[in-house]
């Protein structure tokens, strides 16, 4: 008689696990040092630097531009530079912001959520609706309501978000009354609890359907097309055959399969839309990462642009990381040996 399986110790189970987070960790790390190097060489490659910008806008000599290049180390040669950065960088220092006389990484976590809130919300709102919308058009493919919701997707895709946010405001901000146009939150009015939070959420409606509406119709045409190669498959008919009730078929065994390219196009969207959020934020006037990364530019404030880089490739290296994650969790076939 064959011996009883004998169940995996628990250390041999997680260290799959462990060597996959070493390697991708390992990953992370080569690919942000790669990402600093280039963000700083392409930065020292442009002309000009903030004493510049700071002598264009106040009456300053040539000998006190030179003083305040040797203070702040910008007369040092490009590899001293680099040095002195990816020192600081170890420690966890970001450098000083000169226009908003702050640490870069103080500078950053007062911007930071804005663009967090803005993201996330428009990942939500672009993947669920996006979904609905393909999940729908897949069951009634062929049908007159398929060939709305293509065309609807095909409209999202093909107009920019700057246009759709200018038509927001224009018509439910200006014309209307509706919404807010601008900010996060109404400046002094003192709210709190549920009263703030709605406020929020009146203010972020016109900047997240701008932000969206592309990827709503990426989603919409990745879904549909995933979910009709999903239901031609066995295990699908064979639910079927044994009476399981359409709504399961569809939302539990078809739509957990057809997932796996949308988690993908997700964490895509999330890279997109931290540099997509800089229009938005301007348009709308939200102090965000991408607002503040704009200002860095024209301002030439290459410590906080060198900041704002650094935090967002950081945030896309996790969020890959944890896509990875999910494809592990929706797809049993997917191991981490």
């Amino acid at each position: 008689m064959a011996d009883a399986a004998v169940p995996r110790p628990a250390a041999d189970r997680l260290r799959p696990a462990l060597r996959f987070l070493g390697r991708r960790l390992l990953q992370a790390l080569i690919v942000m040092l790669l990402v600093v190097l280039l963000n700083f060489s392409v930065l020292q490659l442009a002309p000009g630097d903030m004493i510049s910008v700071l002598s264009g806008s106040s009456d300053m000599t040539a000998e006190q531009m030179v003083s305040l290049r040797a203070q702040y180390g910008l007369d040092q040669p490009w590899l001293a530079r680099l040095g002195i950065y990816l020192f600081n960088l170890a420690q966890f220092d970001l450098g000083y912001s000169f226009r908003n006389a702050a640490p870069v990484a103080t500078v950053i976590a007062e911007r930071f959520p804005t663009t967090l809130i803005l993201v996330v919300a428009s990942v939500i709102v672009s993947l669920t609706v996006g979904t609905l919308m393909g999940v729908v058009a897949a069951r009634r493919a062929g049908s007159l309501a398929d060939l709305v919701l293509l065309a609807v997707a095909l409209v999202f895709y093909a107009t920019p978000s700057f246009v759709i946010a200018i038509v927001l405001i224009l018509t439910f901000g200006v014309t209307l009354g509706w919404l807010p146009i601008g900010g996060l939150v109404t400046v002094g009015a003192g709210l709190t609890g549920w009263a703030w939070l709605a406020d929020l959420v009146a203010h972020l409606i016109l900047p997240v359907i701008a932000l969206c509406t592309f990827y709503v119709a990426i989603y919409a045409r990745l879904a549909r097309a995933s979910m009709l190669e999903v239901s031609s498959l066995d295990y699908v008919r064979t639910a079927r055959a044994k009476g399981v009730p359409e709504w399961r078929v569809v939302y539990v065994h078809a739509l957990r399969n057809a997932l796996l390219p949308l988690v993908t196009m997700a964490g895509l969207q999330v890279s997109s839309l931290i540099g997509g959020a800089i229009l938005v934020e301007t348009v709308f006037g939200l102090p965000g990462m991408g607002r503040t990364a704009y200002d860095a530019i024209f301002e030439r404030d290459t410590n906080l642009l060198l900041g704002v880089m650094f935090v967002s490739a950081l945030c896309v290296v996790l969020v890959s990381l944890v896509v990875d994650l999910l494809y592990v969790l929706l797809d049993p076939r997917v191991s981490l040996e």
